[in-house]
């Protein structure tokens, strides 16, 4: 059994307790919040130890695992300090998204849990679901052929205004890892960005990528839309076809060129996905089986480097905005 302590129990830390309580292979352990009140409560609902420091959680109790889901600035600026010390702790980690809002610490932790040689995860939840596991199949098939351009598309509203670049740091690590995932690695990044009438925030954004592979891309996001809109599209075409995901889950369907005949797979027939929370099910499921099987950390499926990559290039969008559109290099971001 996988040992397991949630850091963080506001709404998504909730959900984690949830499917860290339903997996079979986990022993949930406590909870840790700085609100008492609030650790005591969810502790009780799921009959485990409440604690308000993370060091004392990890001095007391015998835990494997990790799993930080506290909040901050862009929903990132207190993830820093929990997870080093998980880390210095030895412990495996599963941090949610961004690793930090702070591009230095999220370098720090990245370089830290290499260090240490522990298991460093990111909640990169939108591409573990099984229509993105058929799509991968597709491309790693050679289905459709040498990618050409992908197009990605991540919209909701949110009115949340703490900061001018809340929208890109705290919702783009999704799209950037699901582009990333079929993709590549993005090399260079050109950013145009709005404020919606009444916004003082960079709420809507398009932004031109060009990969490592010469494939070129596009992202648009917004947290300008209704909710009611499905809230991620993605299309990835190549020399020998192209598919669309929609909705995170919902479909994917394959377009051979010189072919009517399509492929599409719903969610109801590849099973697994019964709402959008499950993605966080099969995100932490997925993470405890590589810990159970010892996946080393380089192999970890959405690991801290992947989530890193994914923070370099909203860094380089957001460079090219402060620099009206200029090209920016990702990799040197890194540097």
């Amino acid at each position: 059994m996988i040992k397991v302590a949630v850091v963080g129990v506001n709404n998504i830390g909730k959900l984690h307790c949830l499917y860290y309580k339903e997996n079979q292979e986990v022993e949930f352990i406590a909870v840790c919040d700085l609100n008492k009140d609030l650790a005591n409560t969810v502790a009780n609902d799921y009959n485990v130890k409440a604690y308000t420091d993370i060091s004392e959680m990890l001095q007391k109790e015998d835990i494997d695992v990790v799993s930080i889901a506290t909040g901050g600035k862009e929903n990132g600026s207190h993830h820093y300090e929990p997870a080093m010390i998980a880390i210095e702790n030895g412990k495996d980690v599963l941090v949610e998204k961004p690793l930090s809002n702070n591009i230095e610490e999220a370098r720090e932790m990245v370089a830290f849990a290499r260090l240490k040689g522990v298991r460093l995860a990111c909640n990169l939840n939108h591409r573990f679901v099984p229509t993105a596991y058929r799509a991968k199949e597709w491309i790693e098939k050679g289905e459709l052929g040498t990618l050409l351009f992908l197009n990605m598309r991540l919209t909701i509203g949110n009115p949340n205004e703490s900061s001018p670049w809340i929208h890109l740091r705290a919702l783009h690590p999704h799209s950037i890892d699901v582009i990333r995932y079929f993709g590549g690695n993005i090399r260079r990044v050109q950013a145009f960005m709005t404020k919606a009438p009444g916004r003082t925030v960079w709420s809507t954004a398009s932004i031109n990528l060009e990969f490592e592979s010469g494939a070129v891309g596009h992202l648009t996001g917004s947290y300008d839309m209704d909710n009611r809109h499905p809230i991620e599209y993605c299309e990835v075409a190549g020399t020998k076809g192209r598919f669309t995901i929609e909705d995170v889950y919902d479909k994917v369907t394959y377009y051979p060129h010189n072919n009517t005949e399509l492929k599409v797979v719903r969610n109801s027939v590849l099973s697994g996905v019964n709402g959008f929370n499950e993605t966080f099910k099969n995100r932490l499921d997925t993470f405890i089986d590589e810990v159970k099987n010892a996946a080393p950390p380089e192999q970890i499926t959405g690991n801290g480097a992947e989530a890193l990559c994914a923070q370099e290039v909203i860094e380089a969008a957001i460079l090219s905005q402060k620099e009206n559109g200029s090209v920016i290099n990702v990799q040197s971001m890194a540097e």
